[in-house]
């Protein structure tokens, strides 16, 4: 393997090559993750779409099924983030990752576990704060990215990022191939994140029906939109987004009402923990009670694509770059593929 493959990620996560697969809620479950490390990349595991009592089981299913190293990726809102921070502890995991919401002394749990600490965010303002709690690297998601994501490309918001704090950076949004990598790497990254890419792959265990709908895609057919749940959302167009388009105020507000009791059921939560869950997020990320009632729209609407394997009655995240691949390798066969395009890229670059 080239020099420049091996950077501050590789020995910081103790994986061979500086790429992470993603947490995608209902997709980044024991198996995704296991066939992305055992490919020699490094596998999230999305805890945020458990019950926290099935996280435990999860984390020893990745280990039935590899023996790299892994990380856990929760909502700090989410009901039952505190059993879950006690669980992810004691299994002793190699990293975690999370959007806003964790303080400075959650952060020092997890350090003084041994645990590396790289949340996610989309905007320098917050890799600053983050960096400030003392958290061990960052990865930055541009706007090309997928699920919920911003408004600055990727290409713009990275080198301000890498500008402005002194831990390795990650760039995610918009990566896909060996030659996004050397790109990634040439600005100053220690690696790339990818979630669409790890996705449409043959050992992710979303159903056949709905892997149809993302290799069918094309990028006329992935379009931004705030109607799911008040944020900005990268979806494919489908029949349920062209609903959520079309309803009026009182017809979003009764479907948000109608998703959070289902997402009720499917968490095992009880009302008042929704309820805390969704001041949490108004608090942190400066929503309305209204738009912090929507997001329970996501996670049931894409547990109906990626669980239930019903695209048509479900919506799909995803990045843009779905609209340009329409191919699913094994997860050994793309990060080998990946790795080979990068080496023989920068062959060429080096005058090689």
């Amino acid at each position: 393997m080239s020099a420049a493959l091996h950077t501050p990620l590789v020995d910081l996560l103790g994986c061979r090559y500086p790429i992470v697969q993603t947490a995608m809620g209902w997709v980044a479950r024991p198996e995704l993750v296991a066939a992305s490390c055992n490919a020699g990349a490094f596998g999230f595991l999305a805890a945020a779409s458990l019950r926290a009592e099935e996280v435990g089981p999860a984390i020893d299913r990745v280990r039935e099924l590899t023996d790299q190293p892994f990380g856990v990726n929760f909502h700090m809102f989410q009901p039952g983030a505190a059993k879950i921070v006690d669980t992810v502890i004691a299994a002793g995991v190699r990293a975690v990752s999370f959007g806003r919401g964790p303080d400075k002394a959650m952060v020092r749990r997890f350090r003084d576990a041994g645990i590396v600490c790289m949340p996610t965010v989309g905007a320098v303002r917050h890799a600053q704060k983050m960096v400030s709690i003392g958290v061990d690297a960052i990865t930055i998601q541009g706007g090309e990215g997928g699920g919920h994501t911003g408004f600055v490309p990727t290409t713009l918001l990275l080198p301000q990022v890498l500008d402005a704090v002194k831990v390795p950076v990650v760039a995610a949004g918009g990566f896909f191939d060996g030659r996004g990598l050397v790109a990634a790497l040439a600005y100053g990254a220690a690696g790339v994140a990818m979630g669409t890419r790890f996705l449409m792959t043959r050992d992710c265990p979303v159903p056949e029906p709905t892997k149809t709908r993302y290799t069918a895609a094309g990028l006329d057919d992935i379009v931004l939109t705030t109607r799911l749940d008040g944020l900005q959302h990268r979806l494919i167009r489908n029949e349920v987004l062209a609903g959520f388009e079309h309803a009026g105020p009182l017809g979003l507000l009764v479907g948000a009402l109608r998703n959070a009791l289902r997402l009720k059921r499917l968490t095992g939560a009880k009302l008042g923990e929704l309820v805390e869950a969704a001041r949490g997020m108004q608090r942190e990320g400066g929503l309305s009670f209204g738009q912090a009632l929507m997001a329970a729209n996501s996670p049931v609407l894409i547990e109906r694509s990626m669980i239930q394997g019903r695209p048509s009655e479900g919506v799909m995240s995803t990045g843009q770059v779905a609209g340009i691949l329409d191919d699913l390798p094994s997860c050994e066969e793309l990060v080998a593929r990946i790795v080979s395009e990068a080496e023989g890229r920068l062959r060429e670059l080096c005058g090689g």
